[in-house]
């Protein structure tokens, strides 16, 4: 079982407790979270508490996670895009459509066990059953470069290079509309959507979640931009493009309904990775190119222009 304190903060006072918990861990539902206080999971100064408890705002609230159901994740031969690889870390780039990790709708066929075939035993057991090896996310329907560790020792140290900054993740992406500036910062928490629990949002007591964005190039009624994440959010770009009004092309979740014909997702792509090799130490620079979806977009915009 895992345990983890959340702190509330004073601008949380008045927030329903299982409301505000779905908010604070990406990963659990609204109905998961009262479930997880019907269960005498959650507490504050060693009091449960209750589903409907309203935060006085201050408190530490300590939420005790079940340990995950007994999965069996088995080895697939699924052609992987491999950037780099050691006896440490290996980076792909992973291609739109391709699911992270199992989850409920998606038991197999993922990017983990693609690894699993590919690097046998060798994949750090930090992430659990469900993610070994995974020390960050990418969306199923982005693609580009994401870094798996291959042992526990290289996956402590590439997720406290993940809490500090050191490990930078950039990302290009199209939005829709131009942007006034040529760089900015979006600093605006992310949590659960309040009425679909399947959409993520900018809500009050969310996670701190920072993109710094700029602009590569305009084009009428587009602009093709860079993004760097300081946090990583569940959908944190597609939120935070979308919250100030540019949502990024090809985005159906969080922009237009209507798909963008020859365009599979959004067009938003991991484009490069750097990080210091939990090993050497040295700087490790990863970059890799657009995929070909993405390319047309641009010189259709070009063409167009």
């Amino acid at each position: 079982m895992e345990t983890r304190t959340l702190q509330v903060n004073p601008e949380d006072t008045g927030t329903r407790l299982d409301a505000w918990l779905a908010g604070q861990l990406p990963d659990v539902t609204r109905s998961a979270a009262a479930r997880l206080c019907e269960e005498g999971r959650v507490t504050a100064a060693g009091k449960p508490l209750a589903k409907n408890y309203r935060l006085g705002g201050g408190e530490a609230v300590s939420v005790t996670l079940p340990d995950p159901e007994p999965v069996d994740v088995a080895p697939q031969d699924i052609p992987l895009d491999v950037v780099y690889e050691d006896s440490d870390v290996i980076v792909v780039n992973k291609p739109k459509g391709l699911v992270v990790h199992p989850a409920p709708g998606h038991p197999d066929g993922t990017l983990v066990n693609a690894l699993l075939h590919h690097c046998g035993d060798s994949l750090s057991g930090i992430g659990g059953e469900l993610r070994p090896g995974i020390v960050h996310r990418i969306d199923r329907d982005t693609s580009g470069l994401i870094i798996a560790a291959k042992n526990d020792a290289a996956h402590q140290k590439l997720s406290a290079q993940l809490q500090d900054h050191t490990l930078a993740r950039i990302y290009r992406c199209i939005v829709i509309g131009n942007l006034r500036e040529d760089s900015g910062t979006v600093d605006a928490p992310i949590g659960r959507h309040p009425a679909d629990r399947k959409k993520m949002a900018v809500v009050a007591g969310g996670r701190s979640a920072v993109t710094h964005w700029s602009v590569l190039e305009r084009f009428p009624g587009y602009t093709y931009v860079e993004c760097r994440l300081e946090t990583g959010r569940t959908h944190q770009i597609r939120v935070h493009m979308a919250h100030i009004g540019h949502p990024i092309l090809g985005d159906t979740v969080y922009g237009a309904k209507k798909p963008v014909p020859g365009l599979q997702g959004q067009c938003l792509h991991a484009v490069g990775l750097r990080f210091l090799h939990p090993r050497t130490g040295e700087l490790v620079g990863l970059w890799c190119d657009l995929p070909e979806a993405f390319q047309t977009q641009l010189r259709k915009l070009e063409n167009r222009g």
